[in-house]
């Protein structure tokens, strides 16, 4: 157990904070929205790791109109006692030094989301100013700022004003409150985006089970109530949450939770009538987007027990059906979150899970759980939804193995055939080739004509796809568009997708930018979501950004991407300005979209992530799915089709 005394002592120095400011990509990823927001998720993940290990209850966020924000929570305040390595108090080392904090032992904390030493100090070097009050029956204050040294010629980062106050206030409140603001000589914005944040806390408060989390955007509502985040069903809550608009087979989640050689284990899940496998795996409040022991562990421990089941329960016909783990699992959407100390991850992006001892654990509670959900009768129809959805996943998995078979017999002849829609680049560097689907022929013709042919290959696409959302997999095989799709980039599809195989590094959608455009954009992602999301995880997917305005005058040509865009460029071109609205792709010559849409010195491209891989899953479900009046409400709340950075699955550019 984490004790509950909390000093100077217990923070480890282990290096000194070090050009932070000259390469913060190191550090935070990059210095775009996504490096914005982990500044703020490092000192959020600080109160949260107080409030997992049991010593707060309560984290309030809030943003303000000078650009700021603070997070504030009632655990048991950083420590304000003198350092007896450093000299200092330990707020200073906390937010000074690289590589210092209560978090490189299981004494204070024993379970976090990582050393975020790291974090607190990043997040002030590349602040303009920031400010920590610590609540300790009295106010301590201490403040930073990053100042220009005009005799060394350099930006002094996160300097402290002065060594920390107590300001003699006394207070019944304790926790800490920090305030900072972004630096806006280190982000290209420091505009944090509240809905982004929403999601954030939504999923941190359906982690940590009752503990509560308050959001307020004072930025327009200084008096704002702000929204409240708290879930006493926890993991169990946030699969309902996902499969919000779903077809759901059995009306309540499975739940289970145990603790072996401390290891705390939660696992819930629930089956859908759909086609797709959604399993979300965190460590420590951390998502892990790649898996790792502890998701294997609750597959096989999964597939183990369905297996007895099916053999102990089955009859008639379906006796002795020939179950894989993937068949138990079509269908499924699954949370699975476990604790464990000193966790060790795969990659810098902490992604994958590596420590083998969490597989056994989570397999062995997977298998446990399940016997004493399945000892109560009134569970006795659940397992017979799951029973049948299996059954039924299993003869359509043969299915799907005779279709890959009969286009295998005929890929010769097939392959020629659907690729004969294929512009393709004279290039064989996969890293260096990129393909563009286009949307119909005539933008097809346009981008033929004036693309790059040794690396830019041009497929266009001669009808619109069918919606994978709301199909079978033979269905999306069946299909004539995703067939060439799936012939052009070589990597196969579902279970057989191989990324080894993409023959282009860049898959780039090309669509007009109108609803025909748009709906045609959807149903591309969705169908690289829910077959080859490798694609997107691994970056290699994007939408080219084509002009809807072009503002000239004699040979003076402006190109703009929205409203704001041309009235600058009309400004900008002056007197005498002529206006062209793009209705399509279509509409440009080859020249004009080599310009503007085709070429990487000039143009324009988003790229397609996943960062909250729980929060896509849902969106995907309201956009594409069958529940319309869910569609609607979010559309009406959310979209704005003229801003690059408001996409369908909140993708980031």
């Amino acid at each position: 157990m984490a004790k509950n005394s909390y000093s100077s002592e217990d923070i480890q120095i282990l290096k000194e904070l070090e050009a932070v400011r000259v390469r913060p990509g190191m550090y935070i990823g990059s210095t775009g929205p996504k490096g914005l927001h982990h500044i703020l998720w490092e000192i959020i993940d600080n109160a949260v790791d107080e409030a997992a290990n049991g010593h707060a209850k309560k984290v309030i966020v809030c943003l303000y109109p000078d650009g700021s924000a603070s997070v504030e929570d009632d655990g048991r305040g950083m420590p304000v006692d003198i350092h007896p390595e450093a000299g200092i108090s330990g707020v200073e080392v906390i937010f000074t030094q690289l590589h210092a904090g209560g978090k490189f032992n299981n004494d204070n904390y024993s379970y976090s989301g990582g050393l975020h030493g790291v974090g607190a100090s990043v997040t002030n070097a590349l602040s303009e100013w920031l400010k920590v009050e610590v609540y300790n029956k009295t106010i301590y204050s201490m403040e930073f700022s990053s100042y220009e040294d005009k005799a060394q010629k350099k930006i002094i980062s996160g300097a402290p004003k002065a060594p920390l106050k107590n300001t003699g206030i006394k207070t019944i409140k304790h926790g800490t409150m920090v305030r900072f603001k972004p630096d806006a000589r280190v982000f290209e914005t420091t505009t944090f985006n509240a809905d982004t944040i929403e999601v954030r806390l939504r999923e941190t408060s359906f982690l940590n089970k009752g503990v509560e989390l308050v959001f307020k955007d004072l930025r327009e509502n200084d008096k704002s109530e702000g929204i409240v985040f708290k879930s006493e069903g926890g993991i169990k809550d946030y699969v309902s949450y996902i499969n919000k608009g779903k077809n759901i087979l059995y009306p309540d989640p499975l739940y289970f939770s145990a603790v072996k050689d401390d290891i705390i284990i939660e696992a819930s899940f629930q089956h859908t009538d759909g086609y797709s496998e959604n399993v979300f795996s965190f460590v420590n409040n951390i998502p892990t987007i790649d898996g790792g022991t502890h998701d294997v562990g609750f597959k096989s421990g999964l597939t183990k027990f369905l297996n007895d089941f099916a053999k102990e329960n089955l009859t008639g016909k379906n006796k002795g059906t020939n179950f894989n783990g993937e068949d138990f699992r079509v269908g499924i959407t699954a949370v699975i979150a476990v604790k464990v100390k000193n966790a060790q991850f795969e990659g810098q992006t902490k992604g994958k899970l590596g420590n083998v001892e969490v597989r056994p654990a989570v397999e062995s509670a997977t298998i446990d759980g399940l016997n004493v959900i399945a000892s109560n009768k009134k569970q006795a129809k659940v397992f017979d939804a799951i029973m049948e959805k299996a059954i039924s996943a299993a003869k359509e998995r043969e299915d799907v193995r005779k279709t890959k078979e009969l286009n295998r017999a005929k890929s010769g002849a097939d392959s020629t055939r659907l690729l004969g829609k294929l512009a393709n680049c004279s290039s064989r560097d996969a890293k260096l080739n990129e393909i563009f689907i286009v949307e119909g022929d005539s933008a097809g013709g346009s981008a033929k004509e004036g693309r790059d042919r040794k690396h830019q290959a041009i497929l266009p696409l001669r009808g619109k796809p069918i919606n994978a959302e709301k199909k079978s997999l033979i269905e999306v095989l069946q299909n004539e568009e995703f067939k060439t799709i799936i012939s052009a980039l070589g990597t196969g599809i579902g279970k057989d997708f191989d990324i080894t195989s993409l023959k282009f590094d860049k898959v780039i959608i090309l669509s007009d930018a109108d609803q025909d455009g748009y709906h045609i954009r959807s149903i591309l992602l969705t169908f690289f979501f829910r077959y080859m999301k490798q694609l997107i995880i691994d970056g290699h997917v994007y939408v080219g950004m084509p002009p809807l305005y072009k503002v000239y005058k004699k040979d003076i040509i402006e190109y703009a991407y929205d409203e704001e865009e041309r009235e600058k460029a009309q400004q900008k071109v002056g007197r005498g300005y002529m206006v062209q609205r793009y209705k399509g792709l279509g509409e440009m010559s080859a020249i004009q979209l080599w310009d503007t849409t085709l070429n990487p010195e000039t143009r324009m491209l988003m790229k397609v992530t996943i960062d909250e891989a729980a929060e896509a899953e849902r969106l995907i479900t309201i956009l594409m799915g069958s529940d319309a009046e869910e569609r609607k409400k979010y559309i009406e709340k959310h979209a704005n089709f003229n801003k690059v950075d408001d996409f369908e699955i909140k993708v980031k550019d």
